[in-house]
């Protein structure tokens, strides 16, 4: 009914989060003289793959509710939320698969960050050599 809002609050906040770490990665930046070359993934690069997962499945999700009658384009636009009967049930799902939802995608982005942290160090040690 109404579990892509989960994810899409985690969302909101990630988003939020990568716009700051990345104003501080190019305030730092400027502030360094020295133009080393680094393979490392910034953090705002790694924040972007997250929230672009995030909005992702809150757009296929939301889609699909609107798709099948449970979102509506008018007040209260979650048709769960006209009758109190339907709302403790649109909350248990929120707080059950909503949060299971936002869990798993989280720990995906989590794998995705150590697999590409594992690659950029072996690709900075000179283990995978590029052709």
């Amino acid at each position: 009914m109404a579990c892509f809002l989960v994810p899409g609050a985690e969302a909101v906040v990630v988003t939020a989060a990568a716009q700051v770490v990345k104003a501080q990665e190019q305030k730092k930046a400027a502030g360094s003289d020295s133009a080393k070359e680094t393979t490392a993934i910034p953090l705002s690069q790694k924040l972007r793959w997250l929230y672009s997962l995030l909005w992702g499945g809150v757009l296929l999700l939301a889609f699909g509710h609107l798709w099948h009658g449970e979102v509506t384009p008018w007040f209260p636009f979650l048709t769960a939320a006209k009758d109190p009967a339907e709302t403790a049930v649109m909350l248990s799902e929120m707080s059950t698969v909503g949060v299971t939802m936002a869990v798993v995608v989280t720990v995906v982005w989590i794998g995705m960050v150590a697999v590409a942290s594992l690659l950029a160090k072996r690709t900075s040690s000179g283990r995978i050599v590029a052709r």
